[in-house]
């Protein structure tokens, strides 16, 4: 296989007309540029170019392989580029997972600005009910990167970004509606608006409850967070939610659990080498991420 050397010395041989004239556009010696000539005529088993008493002129093989010799150079420059250009965030994909509570809240701002100062980074964005299957995801090699609670199972690299606070919706008019804060035994007889087990947040909610004594209620469950909110607000029942469940013009209560409960964010990484990954990790963390 001609090396990309080789084919660099033919072209500026045949560009210059002269292997002086050539060796010094590629600040090396005559022999050494005569050596790789020769190493390419060896592989291709015949002269590409004629020494002639002033320069030297390309053969037949020489012409025949003049333009791809080119190509070959052209597109080795363009792999440099392109890969130079990744690494400073000028260029490339960014396949980017995220639980669907955190998309609105945690990542869009962050995709804004980011926008603004990648706009040539290509972002292909998956959504999921839980950390977990986002690892599916990255460990699949389908997202080079999950923006994510802590999952219940992730051995690689994990960088906290931020922290959410979780919180009661009641409707208007509840009894509980001018408490400063709500405790889990308030909700032990309480309806909730409880999530589907696909969702994360089920597991982990029934397990904080239990941790105070309390088995919640379950008046209906929902996979979204967004949706367990409006139907709490509907008097449907209470529901505990992300505070980035909640929307600007929000028609129910919103209260503080007491003691006051949250979780840390997190973006895993499939490869921590990865550049451009890493960039959009640093990206999330400098903006001091705090849902609440």
């Amino acid at each position: 296989m001609p090396t990309h050397r080789a084919l660099e010395c033919l072209v500026a041989v045949l560009d210059a007309g002269s292997i002086t004239d050539a060796a010094a556009t590629l600040h090396m010696s005559q022999p050494a540029l005569s050596h790789q000539l020769a190493a390419l005529e060896k592989e291709l088993g015949t002269a590409v170019v004629e020494r002639l008493p002033r320069g030297v002129r390309a053969t037949a093989a020489g012409r025949a392989i003049e333009a791809d010799a080119r190509a070959a150079l052209a597109a080795a420059d363009r792999v440099v580029a392109t890969g130079r250009a990744v690494a400073v965030g000028a260029a490339g994909q960014l396949r980017i997972a995220c639980v669907e509570s955190l998309t609105a809240g945690l990542l869009a701002p962050v995709l804004r600005q980011w926008r603004r100062r990648h706009p040539d980074v290509r972002i292909a964005l998956t959504e999921a009910a839980s950390a977990d299957v986002l690892v599916q995801q990255l460990d699949s090699g389908q997202a080079d990167l999950a923006v994510c609670p802590m999952p219940s199972r992730w051995s690689g690299h994990s960088g906290l970004i931020g922290h959410e606070d979780v919180v009661v919706v009641l409707p208007q008019g509840h009894r509980l509606a001018d408490e400063p804060a709500i405790t889990f035994e308030q909700l032990r007889d309480e309806p909730v608006v409880h999530f589907s087990p696909e969702n994360g947040l089920a597991g982990w909610l029934d397990s904080v409850a239990a941790h105070h004594g309390v088995v919640l209620a379950v008046a209906m469950r929902t996979r979204q967070a967004v949706t367990a909110a409006q139907l709490a607000a509907a008097g449907v029942g209470v529901a505990i939610v992300p505070r980035s469940a909640i929307g600007s013009r929000f028609a129910g209560v919103v209260l503080p659990m007491d003691p006051p409960l949250g979780r840390d964010l997190v973006c895993l990484l499939a490869n921590p080498a990865d550049t451009l990954a890493r960039r959009f990790e640093s990206a999330a963390r400098s903006r001091g991420v705090r849902v609440s």
